[in-house]
């Protein structure tokens, strides 16, 4: 069974952090000047708690991540202009993959599936990682989503720092091998 990230699990990143784990302030700061990212992390802004300890854990996991109000803190986001779309483009360009953080908000993002659209045609390196309420939650997305990658925090992971991405039924690997090609 996988072991999706939960909301609980990930309240407690963005309010106690973890043992050895740096702030989010630390790598806000660690972030700001890079030009290349390991993960585009798509999501709805409603998520911005869940998110900021998505991009805890997979910075402590070594990856670099994209997250438009992190890295491009200037955006508008009552007032999208051709620039800032010309922006978002060019950062998923720059990024190696796309994670599709999805929850109960996702559904109602127009950005996030404009997101997930341009980068599978862009370079196809894109896998949906669910945001559950309970451990115990399967996970049932919207009907598009089936046809991507999952990524769990699965006892299958053959390393305890890094994630697993299902890549079908019966095939996974870890997140690291994943981005690589």
């Amino acid at each position: 069974m996988m072991k999706y990230y939960t909301k609980k699990y990930l309240k407690k990143i963005t309010r106690s952090g973890l043992n050895g784990i740096k702030t989010f302030s630390t790598h806000i700061n660690d972030s700001k000047e890079k030009k290349q990212f390991d993960i585009f992390l798509s999501h709805s802004y409603k998520d911005k708690e869940f998110i900021e300890a998505l991009y805890i854990e997979l910075t402590n996991f070594g990856y670099s991540v994209y997250v438009d109000w992190i890295i491009d803190s200037n955006f508008d986001r009552k007032k999208v202009t051709k620039k800032t779309v010309n922006k978002i483009r060019e950062r998923m360009k720059q990024s190696k993959s796309l994670i599709y953080a999805t929850s109960e908000n996702a559904s109602k993002s127009k950005w996030m599936p404009w997101e997930l659209g341009f980068m599978d045609s862009y370079k196809g390196k894109c896998a949906i990682l669910p945001i559950m309420d309970s451990k115990n939650d399967d996970f049932k997305g919207q009907e598009f989503l089936s046809v991507y990658p999952i990524i769990s925090r699965d006892d299958f992971t053959y390393n305890e720092s890094d994630l697993n991405v299902q890549t079908d039924k019966y095939s996974s690997e870890e997140m690291k091998n994943w981005i690589k090609f």
